[in-house]
């Protein structure tokens, strides 16, 4: 495999790099605040919402709360969530709809329902839910309808912390290459740094299509060079002189 690094492409101002990642890390994104607390997004969204705004997302929650679960061709709450972007604002609408799907106990069933029968709003949602809502990997299937598109925002959600804490590795390596080919940074893959350290096999498929995108006289994204850092370090296992701790 050829270093990257060793390349024309490749970065030649550290300092750039520093910079660049204190940058990413110092504003967390919308979807990064997504994967809070429902606690924390509930408080947020009574903070911002306007006073119309806010009266309706408490109603979409106690019916929700009131019904919970599916019920028939449409429940209540289902058709709350088609609501939320004209209710709550597209600032707030992924939070809104996050606590309506909470407040409706949806189960992976209905999740399954509503990210297939919804609009590409209500699929986002359901990914971002899905940290909060399922505890085992079996909403995986939705994740992986997700990662086969290129809608950049699905993409985005997908790789949040469900997928972080559910998806194999081959499966996770593809999706963090999915992120390079199509353009959405890598701060918002969850977990990055624990799932990449000391990944030998992510760091060649790094490396391959850091090649092949310098064979063809395109430029490598500075994001692959951040995560191929990560590759690269691994903490010592306790009691091993290994230099790497582990074999990549």
């Amino acid at each position: 495999m050829t270093d990257p690094r060793t390349t024309p492409a490749a970065r030649t101002d550290g300092s750039q790099d520093a910079q660049s990642t204190q940058a990413h890390s110092a504003h967390p994104t919308p979807d990064t605040f997504l994967a809070s607390s429902l606690d924390d997004l509930r408080r947020h969204l009574t903070a911002h919402l306007d006073p119309a705004a806010r009266t309706w997302l408490e109603h979409a929650l106690d019916e929700a709360a009131a019904h919970p679960g599916i019920h028939g061709p449409i429940s209540a709450w289902e058709l709350r969530l088609a609501e939320a972007g004209r209710r709550c604002g597209a600032a707030y609408a992924d939070a809104a709809r996050v606590l309506i799907l909470d407040a409706a106990r949806a189960g992976t069933d209905a999740l399954t329902r509503v990210y297939f029968q919804g609009t590409a709003d209500e699929r986002r949602a359901v990914l971002h839910a899905l940290p909060h809502l399922v505890s085992g990997p079996g909403a995986l299937p939705l994740v992986e309808d997700a990662l086969r598109t290129n809608d950049t925002r699905l993409l985005t959600a997908a790789v949040g912390p469900y997928a972080a804490r559910h998806l194999a590795p081959h499966d996770w390596r593809h999706a963090v290459l999915k992120c390079l080919f199509t353009g959405v940074p890598v701060d918002h893959v969850a977990d990055l740094p624990r799932r990449a350290q000391g990944d030998g096999e992510l760091a060649r498929m790094l490396g391959d299509y850091a090649a092949e995108r310098t064979a063809a006289g395109r430029a490598v994204p500075e994001d692959l060079y951040r995560v191929l850092d990560l590759t690269e370090s691994v903490t010592p296992a306790p009691g091993t002189d290994h230099p790497h701790g582990k074999e990549s």
